[in-house]
């Protein structure tokens, strides 16, 4: 698979079917884009390509409304590997990126990348002040010569699988039905820091990560967590929160994994988030923190290890 950073500068010689969207996520309604693409490009002796950003939209347009994202471009890219796509283009959207039009968008997607057929959702738009819409695509389908594939949402248990609906769920805490629309776990991931070493105080020893809060954590609680270390996979438990039974002041990610006794300062690890235990308390005191801690560990013990 071939990862390029392009805003219509590059000009390929072959014939191409192009998914356009965020695939902020991944989820299941993003699949049903990128499989439809891959099929008609193989059916058509094509290469299949996803056209998105290296950054969201607004980002630039308007930082204060802009969300929290779901995943990071390198999850994202290790995950797209697998879904048979040639090409990954990751546009950079600039001011300039932002001042094209729907026309120049749509022409300079045949010019550029030689689209023989575009795939997009039932509501995607683009281009300045996102006025183009499926209306305007299907319309210049005819006037360049590309065909054009419009899939209708996917539902479960009758509601719209999207992005925000996903980001929504994580933000309440509710990351089993948030799995459910992603199609796998909710992941983060980042380097292991130091944080105030408690935990090996009382034999829960864990580990602080570094994580980027452009990225959407999920709400503060405990959580039955997977952790991806040296491809390996280990059982854990998962803290969002402050700590308030030591005083904590500051919003950590704090994970104790089970059966593990490396020290891995400045590694980087993945925690896949599997379900929710139960709200982050404040005990009156240390041994009922850490019998609570134990009962924790008993019920990630009794769960399956698969992320």
């Amino acid at each position: 698979m071939l990862v390029i950073k392009d805003n219509f500068k590059k000009k390929l010689k072959y014939q191409t079917y192009i998914a356009l969207g965020s695939f902020d996520g991944l989820h299941l309604g993003h699949m049903q884009l990128i499989n439809k693409t891959v099929e008609l490009s193989k059916k058509n002796n094509a290469r299949s390509m996803i056209c998105t950003f290296d950054n969201h939209p607004l980002s630039v347009i308007n930082k204060e409304i802009c969300p929290k994202l779901i995943m990071d471009n390198d999850t994202k890219i290790n995950l797209l590997e697998n879904t048979g796509i040639d090409i990954v283009n990751l546009a950079t959207f600039d001011k300039e990126f932002m001042k094209l039009t729907p026309e120049e968008f749509i022409k300079n997607m045949v010019k550029c990348y030689n689209a023989k057929g575009i795939v997009i959702g039932f509501n995607y738009r683009f281009g300045y002040k996102n006025l183009g819409d499926v209306k305007m695509l299907q319309k210049y389908s005819n006037i360049l010569g590309y065909e054009l594939y419009v899939c209708e949402a996917v539902r479960i248990n009758d509601e719209v699988v999207s992005s925000s609906k996903i980001r929504h769920l994580i933000a309440e805490g509710n990351i089993t039905k948030a799995n459910e629309l992603l199609g796998r776990p909710h992941t983060i991931a980042g380097k292991v820091i130091k944080g105030k070493q408690f935990g090996r105080t009382i034999d829960f020893p864990t580990i602080n990560l570094d994580y980027n809060k452009k990225y959407i954590l999920p709400k503060g609680g405990v959580y039955y967590t997977v952790v991806e270390y040296d491809k390996k996979l280990y059982k854990a438990i998962t803290n969002i929160g402050y700590n308030p039974t030591v005083a904590g002041n500051k919003l950590s990610v704090e994970t104790y994994i089970l059966s593990f006794d490396k020290q891995i300062y400045s590694e980087v690890v993945k925690i896949y988030f599997i379900n929710r235990i139960r709200d982050e308390v404040k005990f009156d005191t240390i041994d009922e923190l850490k019998q609570q801690l134990e009962e924790d560990k008993e019920y990630a013990i009794r769960q399956k290890t698969e992320k």
